[in-house]
């Protein structure tokens, strides 16, 4: 038996003999405050028996006696129930209140937010560098198969698991638009709708106006029109890989790519981004509108019309502003 368990045991033997009076010594230093004067985060490794786990909360200062602490686990016959994990200590806890918290498994709740609209390349790069996650992001999933929300993990979580989340998510959410969508649309497969959304979502961020967006290309689909999209020819350039982080050229809307929708009808074979729940519903339930137009305002919205006459009068009012802007 090593020194600490000599002491351990020691004490144990000294409180048996003192009887109540040495009980009510160890209940009340087991039930004191704690010595942390401020929110401390400490990780509890697998694996780590009751003697490691209290001198790892000594070191860290969260309790003043690993032995105390073994004692009231012991005595509570929770010493085997203690959790791996990364904990949160607030100011003044008990080494009762301790041991109760690792029992629990309440560990602490990280958070990662994937915004709308990023490529899958970019959502990959985000969850690769996301701090306290475990292992790669495994084979790339398809563009427009991840949810962008915010997701919970705690300390040590894979990140392979964590995208199959993501493709969960999107799966359950493009479920429930899909079964909610408009009649009469012209958008066969639930990936069709995909493709919309990911399109309404790089046009824009503006919520008021995802539905009017979403109207404006399914009634350009309707009338076999081009869509005429910025983002996608972006998307054809760049092949997913991130912003363009440059005005489009002339060339670049020439260029032959069933994704730059100035050449090629109809809806790209795939998603150009990953939409959010807001930009699929707006997909699916367009509002009822004669738009066919539209075009930045210069406010960060858009400004729509019916006919291109009205168009070219709103191309011609945004250059303007943006010109007198440089």
């Amino acid at each position: 038996m090593g020194r600490i368990g000599c002491a351990f045991f020691t004490i144990v033997l000294l409180i048996a003999g003192a009887g109540a009076g040495g009980f009510l010594w160890l209940s009340g230093q087991y039930e004191k405050p704690g010595p942390l004067t401020e929110e401390t985060t400490v990780v509890v490794p697998k694996g780590a028996g009751v003697q490691a786990i209290a001198q790892t909360l000594a070191d860290a200062g969260v309790i003043d006696s690993p032995l105390v602490f073994r004692a009231g686990a012991r005595i509570q016959d929770v010493d085997a129930a203690l959790r791996a994990g990364e904990y949160a200590f607030p100011a003044g806890i008990s080494a009762a209140d301790v041991v109760a918290l690792l029992s629990s498994g309440k560990t602490v709740v990280r958070r990662m937010t994937v915004p709308e609209g990023l490529t899958t390349a970019q959502v990959l790069e985000l969850v690769a560098e996301t701090p306290g996650l475990t292992g790669s992001v495994g084979p790339p999933p398809g563009e427009g198969t991840l949810l962008p929300e915010t997701y919970h993990f705690s300390l040590g979580d894979s990140r392979a698991d964590l995208i199959a989340r993501m493709r969960e998510a999107m799966e359950a959410e493009l479920d429930k638009a899909w079964a909610a969508r408009a009649p009469g649309l012209p958008l066969e497969t639930p990936e069709q709708a995909v493709v919309l959304a990911s399109i309404i979502e790089k046009e824009t961020a503006v919520d008021a106006e995802r539905r009017r967006v979403a109207a404006v290309f399914i009634n350009r689909l309707r009338k076999d029109m081009l869509l005429q999209s910025d983002p996608t020819t972006i998307y054809a350039v760049t092949a997913g890989s991130g912003p363009l982080n440059r005005p489009l050229t002339r060339k670049d809307l020439a260029v032959e790519s069933p994704y730059n929708t100035y050449v090629s009808p109809g809806l790209p074979p795939g998603p150009i981004a990953n939409p959010g729940s807001a930009s699929l519903a707006a997909a699916l339930n367009p509002i009822e509108s004669n738009e066919f137009y539209f075009v930045a305002d210069g406010t960060g919205g858009h400004a729509f019309a019916r006919t291109l006459e009205q168009h070219e009068r709103n191309v011609a009012r945004w250059r303007k502003i943006r010109d007198e802007s440089r």
